[in-house]
């Protein structure tokens, strides 16, 4: 009898003994979510991180992890942190596009790059097919221009400010027959600004006597004989600061008084380092005010000096702008809007030394700023 009472207790006591269980295991569980840290925003970065645009890619990246870790310090997007996932697309189409797919396949709210305007080209397909939102640094090709579709940019498009440089080098600097050469490896660049430089350069009385196109990495002493063959009274460079700095180096040697003038995409300490003695009185197209006073540029180019150890140059900071745009945009993101919608509602966002606004097709203005090359530095024009 009582062998069968105890039974009868254990079996009431077993529901019980479960539903407790069941609640530790619950609570526990809980508890263990309550404690572990928020899911991380995360955002990618692409650009040539090898080769040949490397200064680019990395001043880029430099900049865009600067950004990051400042405002992670700051206690990153609502609470939860951000992380950055970079690729290198090695300035290769092919290689452009499988990177893109593995920063894709990470679910990232938005990538910043890529760099160039012929990688952005190859990739935008991608962004627009997944929507998300791709911020270039520095892609400046006409052909993105005014479209409905993912691509933002924190520089202006070449038609905006090539003209600059055009009228420069026709009222200050004395060109009259002057030969392009443009690197066909980034052809939506080069083709665009050179474009732009004929159509403004022309239209003040001058001549392009001839366009050379050439392939990065071949015979620069065969393209400098070539160019100088059509006997121009100056050159204009639009190419990476490696093969722009080895090209002048060629020309130097055969022509030692050639005016020799870049677009901005050469306008990086890389040049300067690997130009030498060669590159002195060049001059150069710049994204950046390196004379700029703001008390927000001054900062940046601080922390970006301790936290790298090099000059950030244009990329470094068009690198910085773009993130901080995403980063503000996403922490202005209201519940439902796409960050594409962020992106445009946002009247203005804080650059390091300008405002940025964007249009209806993600284009905004930015002034460009001339230097030449005196002493190994940089120095304004303006």
């Amino acid at each position: 009898m009582l062998a069968s009472i105890l039974m009868t207790v254990r079996k009431r006591r077993q529901p019980i003994i479960r539903l407790a269980l069941s609640t530790m295991v619950a609570a526990l569980l809980l508890g263990a979510l309550a404690c572990s840290p928020p899911e991380p925003v995360r955002i990618g970065f692409l650009g040539g991180l090898s080769g040949r645009v490397a200064d680019l890619g990395i001043g880029g990246r430099n900049g865009a992890m600067l950004a990051v870790e400042m405002r992670n310090r700051q206690g990153g997007i609502n609470g939860r942190p951000i992380e950055l996932i970079a690729e290198d697309d090695r300035q290769d189409v092919e290689v452009a596009k499988q990177a893109a797919g593995r920063l894709l396949a990470q679910k990232p709210e938005v990538v910043i790059g890529p760099m160039t305007s012929a990688m952005a080209l190859a990739i935008l397909p991608q962004f627009n097919t997944a929507g998300v939102p791709l911020i270039s640094p520095t892609v400046t090709t006409n052909a993105l221009t005014g479209l409905d579709d993912q691509f933002f940019r924190v520089v202006a498009p070449t038609a905006a400010h090539v003209s600059k440089s055009a009228e420069y080098h026709f009222r200050e600097n004395g060109l009259r027959r002057p030969v392009l050469v443009c690197d066909l490896r980034n052809k939506a660049y080069s083709e665009s600004w050179a474009g732009d430089f004929r159509t403004a350069f022309e239209r003040l009385g001058g001549e392009i006597i001839a366009e050379v196109g050439f392939e990065s990495g071949q015979s620069l002493a065969a393209l400098a004989s070539s160019v100088l063959a059509e006997q121009p009274d100056g050159v204009v460079i639009i190419a990476n600061s490696v093969d722009t700095a080895l090209l002048v180096q060629q020309l130097r040697m055969r022509a030692a008084d050639l005016r020799i003038a870049t677009s901005e995409w050469a306008a990086t300490e890389r040049l300067l380092e690997l130009g030498g003695r060669a590159v002195e009185g060049l001059v150069v197209a710049q994204y950046v005010d390196r004379g700029s006073t703001s008390p927000a540029y001054l900062a940046f180019l601080r922390a970006y000096r301790e936290r790298f150890a090099h000059e950030p140059g244009f990329p470094g900071l068009t690198g910085f702008d773009a993130t901080n745009v995403a980063l503000d945009a996403l922490a202005a993101r209201s519940r439902g809007q796409t960050l594409k919608q962020a992106l445009l509602t946002q009247a203005s966002f804080a650059g390091a030394q300008s405002p940025i606004r964007f249009d209806a097709g993600g284009d905004t203005r930015r002034d460009t700023f001339l230097s030449v090359i005196r002493d190994g530095k940089f120095e304004s024009l303006q």
